[in-house]
C-alpha cells in the first residue's frame, strides 16, 4: 500500500529528517534521526540479507573492505591478537598491517588448511579468529565447523568471508560463525556497477556489530542499494549457472595439456575438498589453474594480451568472462605457495561456455607459438 502499487520500492535520498515537534526532537522521537540513520531503502536491503542469511541483523558498508574493516573493528581492541588465514584476500591483510597494527592489534597468520590444530596459535589475548572459504585466488577449503568448535572452546569471536560461496551455497551463522561478511560488489551485483559490502551477525554479536556501525556511518548509497536489492532477487538464478559454466570450464581445461593443475573447491584434487563437499551445498564460477611449468611470463603476455572475450580486470561476480594472472609467493608468510608453474584466475561469466572455450583454445594456441 505505502507504495502504491508499485513493485519496487522508491529511492529514498536525503540528509536531515524533519520533526514535528521540540519534544520529538529533543527525544529524537522518529524512525530516522538522521541520514547516517538510514532509511527505508537502506532498510530494505539489509532486511532481506538479514533472512536470507538466518542472522540477528545486518548493516552495510559503500565495500566489501570497508565490511572487512568494520567486522574487524567490532571484535578486536587494541592490545588484542587476531588469526588470519595466509590465504586470505590481499587486501584483508594490508588492513591489519597498516591499520590494526597501528592500534596494537598483533595479526599471526595461520595455515587455511590448520582445521581443529589452530589452538595450539591461540593466545590469552587473542578475540578473533578471520577465514576465507575458499581461500582468495588459491581456493583452499577451510575446515569451518573444526575452528568454530575450537573458538567457541575459548571465547573467541569469528568472521567469515563469505563472498564465493554466498549465503545460497554455505549458511555461516548455521555453522557457528559470529560475522559473515559479503562483497556486494560480486554476485549480489551481478553487473559490475556497483561497490558494496554487507556483514551479518549472530544474536550475541549482532548489538557491538550495530554499536561499531553507528558510530562509523559507513553506509552505502541508495542509489546502490537500489541496485543490489534488484541484484538479489535473481542471484540464485546466476550463480546457479555460475555454477554449471565454471565446472564444464573447469573439466574442460582439466583436460587441455597446457595445464597443470585446476584448483576448484568442487574438484577432489583442490586442498580442503572434503571440506567443501560435507559443508557447502554449491560453487560459484570463480576458480584458478596451474599451468605447465614450460610456460614463462612471456609466453602469458602473449596469450592474455589478445584474448577477445576474457578480459584482465579486478573483481568479478558479473556478466563477463575475467582473467587475470596472479603471485601468492611475495606476501605469504604462513605457507609456501609453490605451485608448478604460473597460475590465472578466471572469472567465468554468462556468455556462451563454447564462444568462451573457442577464445581460450586462441589463447592457448598464441601460449604455445611462443614455445615453438
Amino acid at each position: 500500500n505505502k507504495q502504491y502499487g508499485f513493485v519496487n520500492g522508491p529511492i529514498y535520498r536525503g540528509s536531515t529528517i524533519i520533526y514535528n515537534s521540540v519534544s520529538d526532537i529533543e527525544n529524537r522521537n522518529a524512525r530516522y534521526d538522521y541520514g547516517t540513520a538510514g532509511s527505508p531503502t537502506i532498510e530494505n536491503l539489509e532486511s532481506a540479507w538479514t533472512h536470507l542469511t538466518g542472522a540477528a541483523g545486518t548493516v552495510l558498508s559503500p565495500s566489501g573492505l570497508g565490511a572487512i574493516a568494520l567486522a574487524l573493528l567490532t571484535t578486536t581492541k587494541s592490545g588484542d591478537h587476531l588469526l588470519m588465514p595466509d590465504s586470505a584476500y590481499r587486501p584483508s591483510r594490508n588492513f591489519c598491517l597498516n591499520t590494526l597494527a597501528k592500534f596494537g592489534v598483533e595479526t599471526t597468520y595461520y595455515n587455511p588448511l590448520i582445521g581443529s590444530d589452530i589452538e595450539g596459535l591461540i593466545k590469552s589475548n587473542t578475540s578473533t579468529i578471520f577465514l576465507e572459504a575458499p581461500g582468495s585466488q588459491t581456493f583452499e577449503v577451510q575446515d569451518i565447523p573444526a575452528i568454530v568448535s575450537v573458538a567457541k572452546k575459548h571465547n573467541i569471536k569469528t568472521i567469515l568471508d563469505n563472498t564465493w560461496a554466498t549465503p545460497i551455497f554455505f549458511q555461516a551463522h548455521k555453522h557457528g560463525i559470529d560475522l559473515s561478511l559479503e562483497a556486494g560488489t560480486k554476485y549480489l551485483s551481478g553487473h559490475s556497477d556497483l561497490l558494496m559490502g554487507l556483514i551479518s551477525a549472530n544474536q550475541e554479536t549482532w548489538p557491538d556489530l550495530r554499536k561499531m556501525y553507528s558510530s562509523m556511518a559507513m553506509l552505502p548509497g541508495p542509489e546502490d542499494c537500489f541496485l543490489a536489492l534488484r541484484g538479489l532477487r535473481t542471484m540464485h538464478l546466476r550463480l546457479k549457472e555460475a555454477e554449471r559454466k565454471g565446472i564444464e570450464m573447469a573439466k574442460w581445461l582439466k583436460n587441455r595439456p597446457e595445464v597443470l593443475r585446476v584448483l576448484h573447491p568442487a574438484f577432489p584434487e583442490c586442498p580442503g575438498h572434503e571440506y567443501w563437499k560435507r559443508d557447502f551445498t554449491g560453487s560459484s564460477g570463480l576458480f584458478s589453474i596451474v599451468l605447465d611449468p614450460k610456460f614463462n611470463k612471456s609466453n602469458l603476455a602473449n596469450m592474455l594480451d589478445h584474448m577477445s572475450l576474457f578480459s584482465m580486470g579486478f573483481s568479478w561476480g558479473g556478466y563477463e568472462s575475467l582473467i587475470i594472472p596472479f603471485d601468492c609467493t611475495e606476501y605469504r608468510t604462513a605457507t609456501e605457495w609453490n605451485p608448478g608453474g604460473l597460475t590465472l584466475r578466471l572469472q567465468i561469466g554468462l556468455e556462451d561456455i563454447e564462444d568462451l572455450k573457442c577464445d581460450l583454445i586462441e589463447g592457448f594456441e598464441r601460449l604455445n607459438q611462443v614455445i615453438c
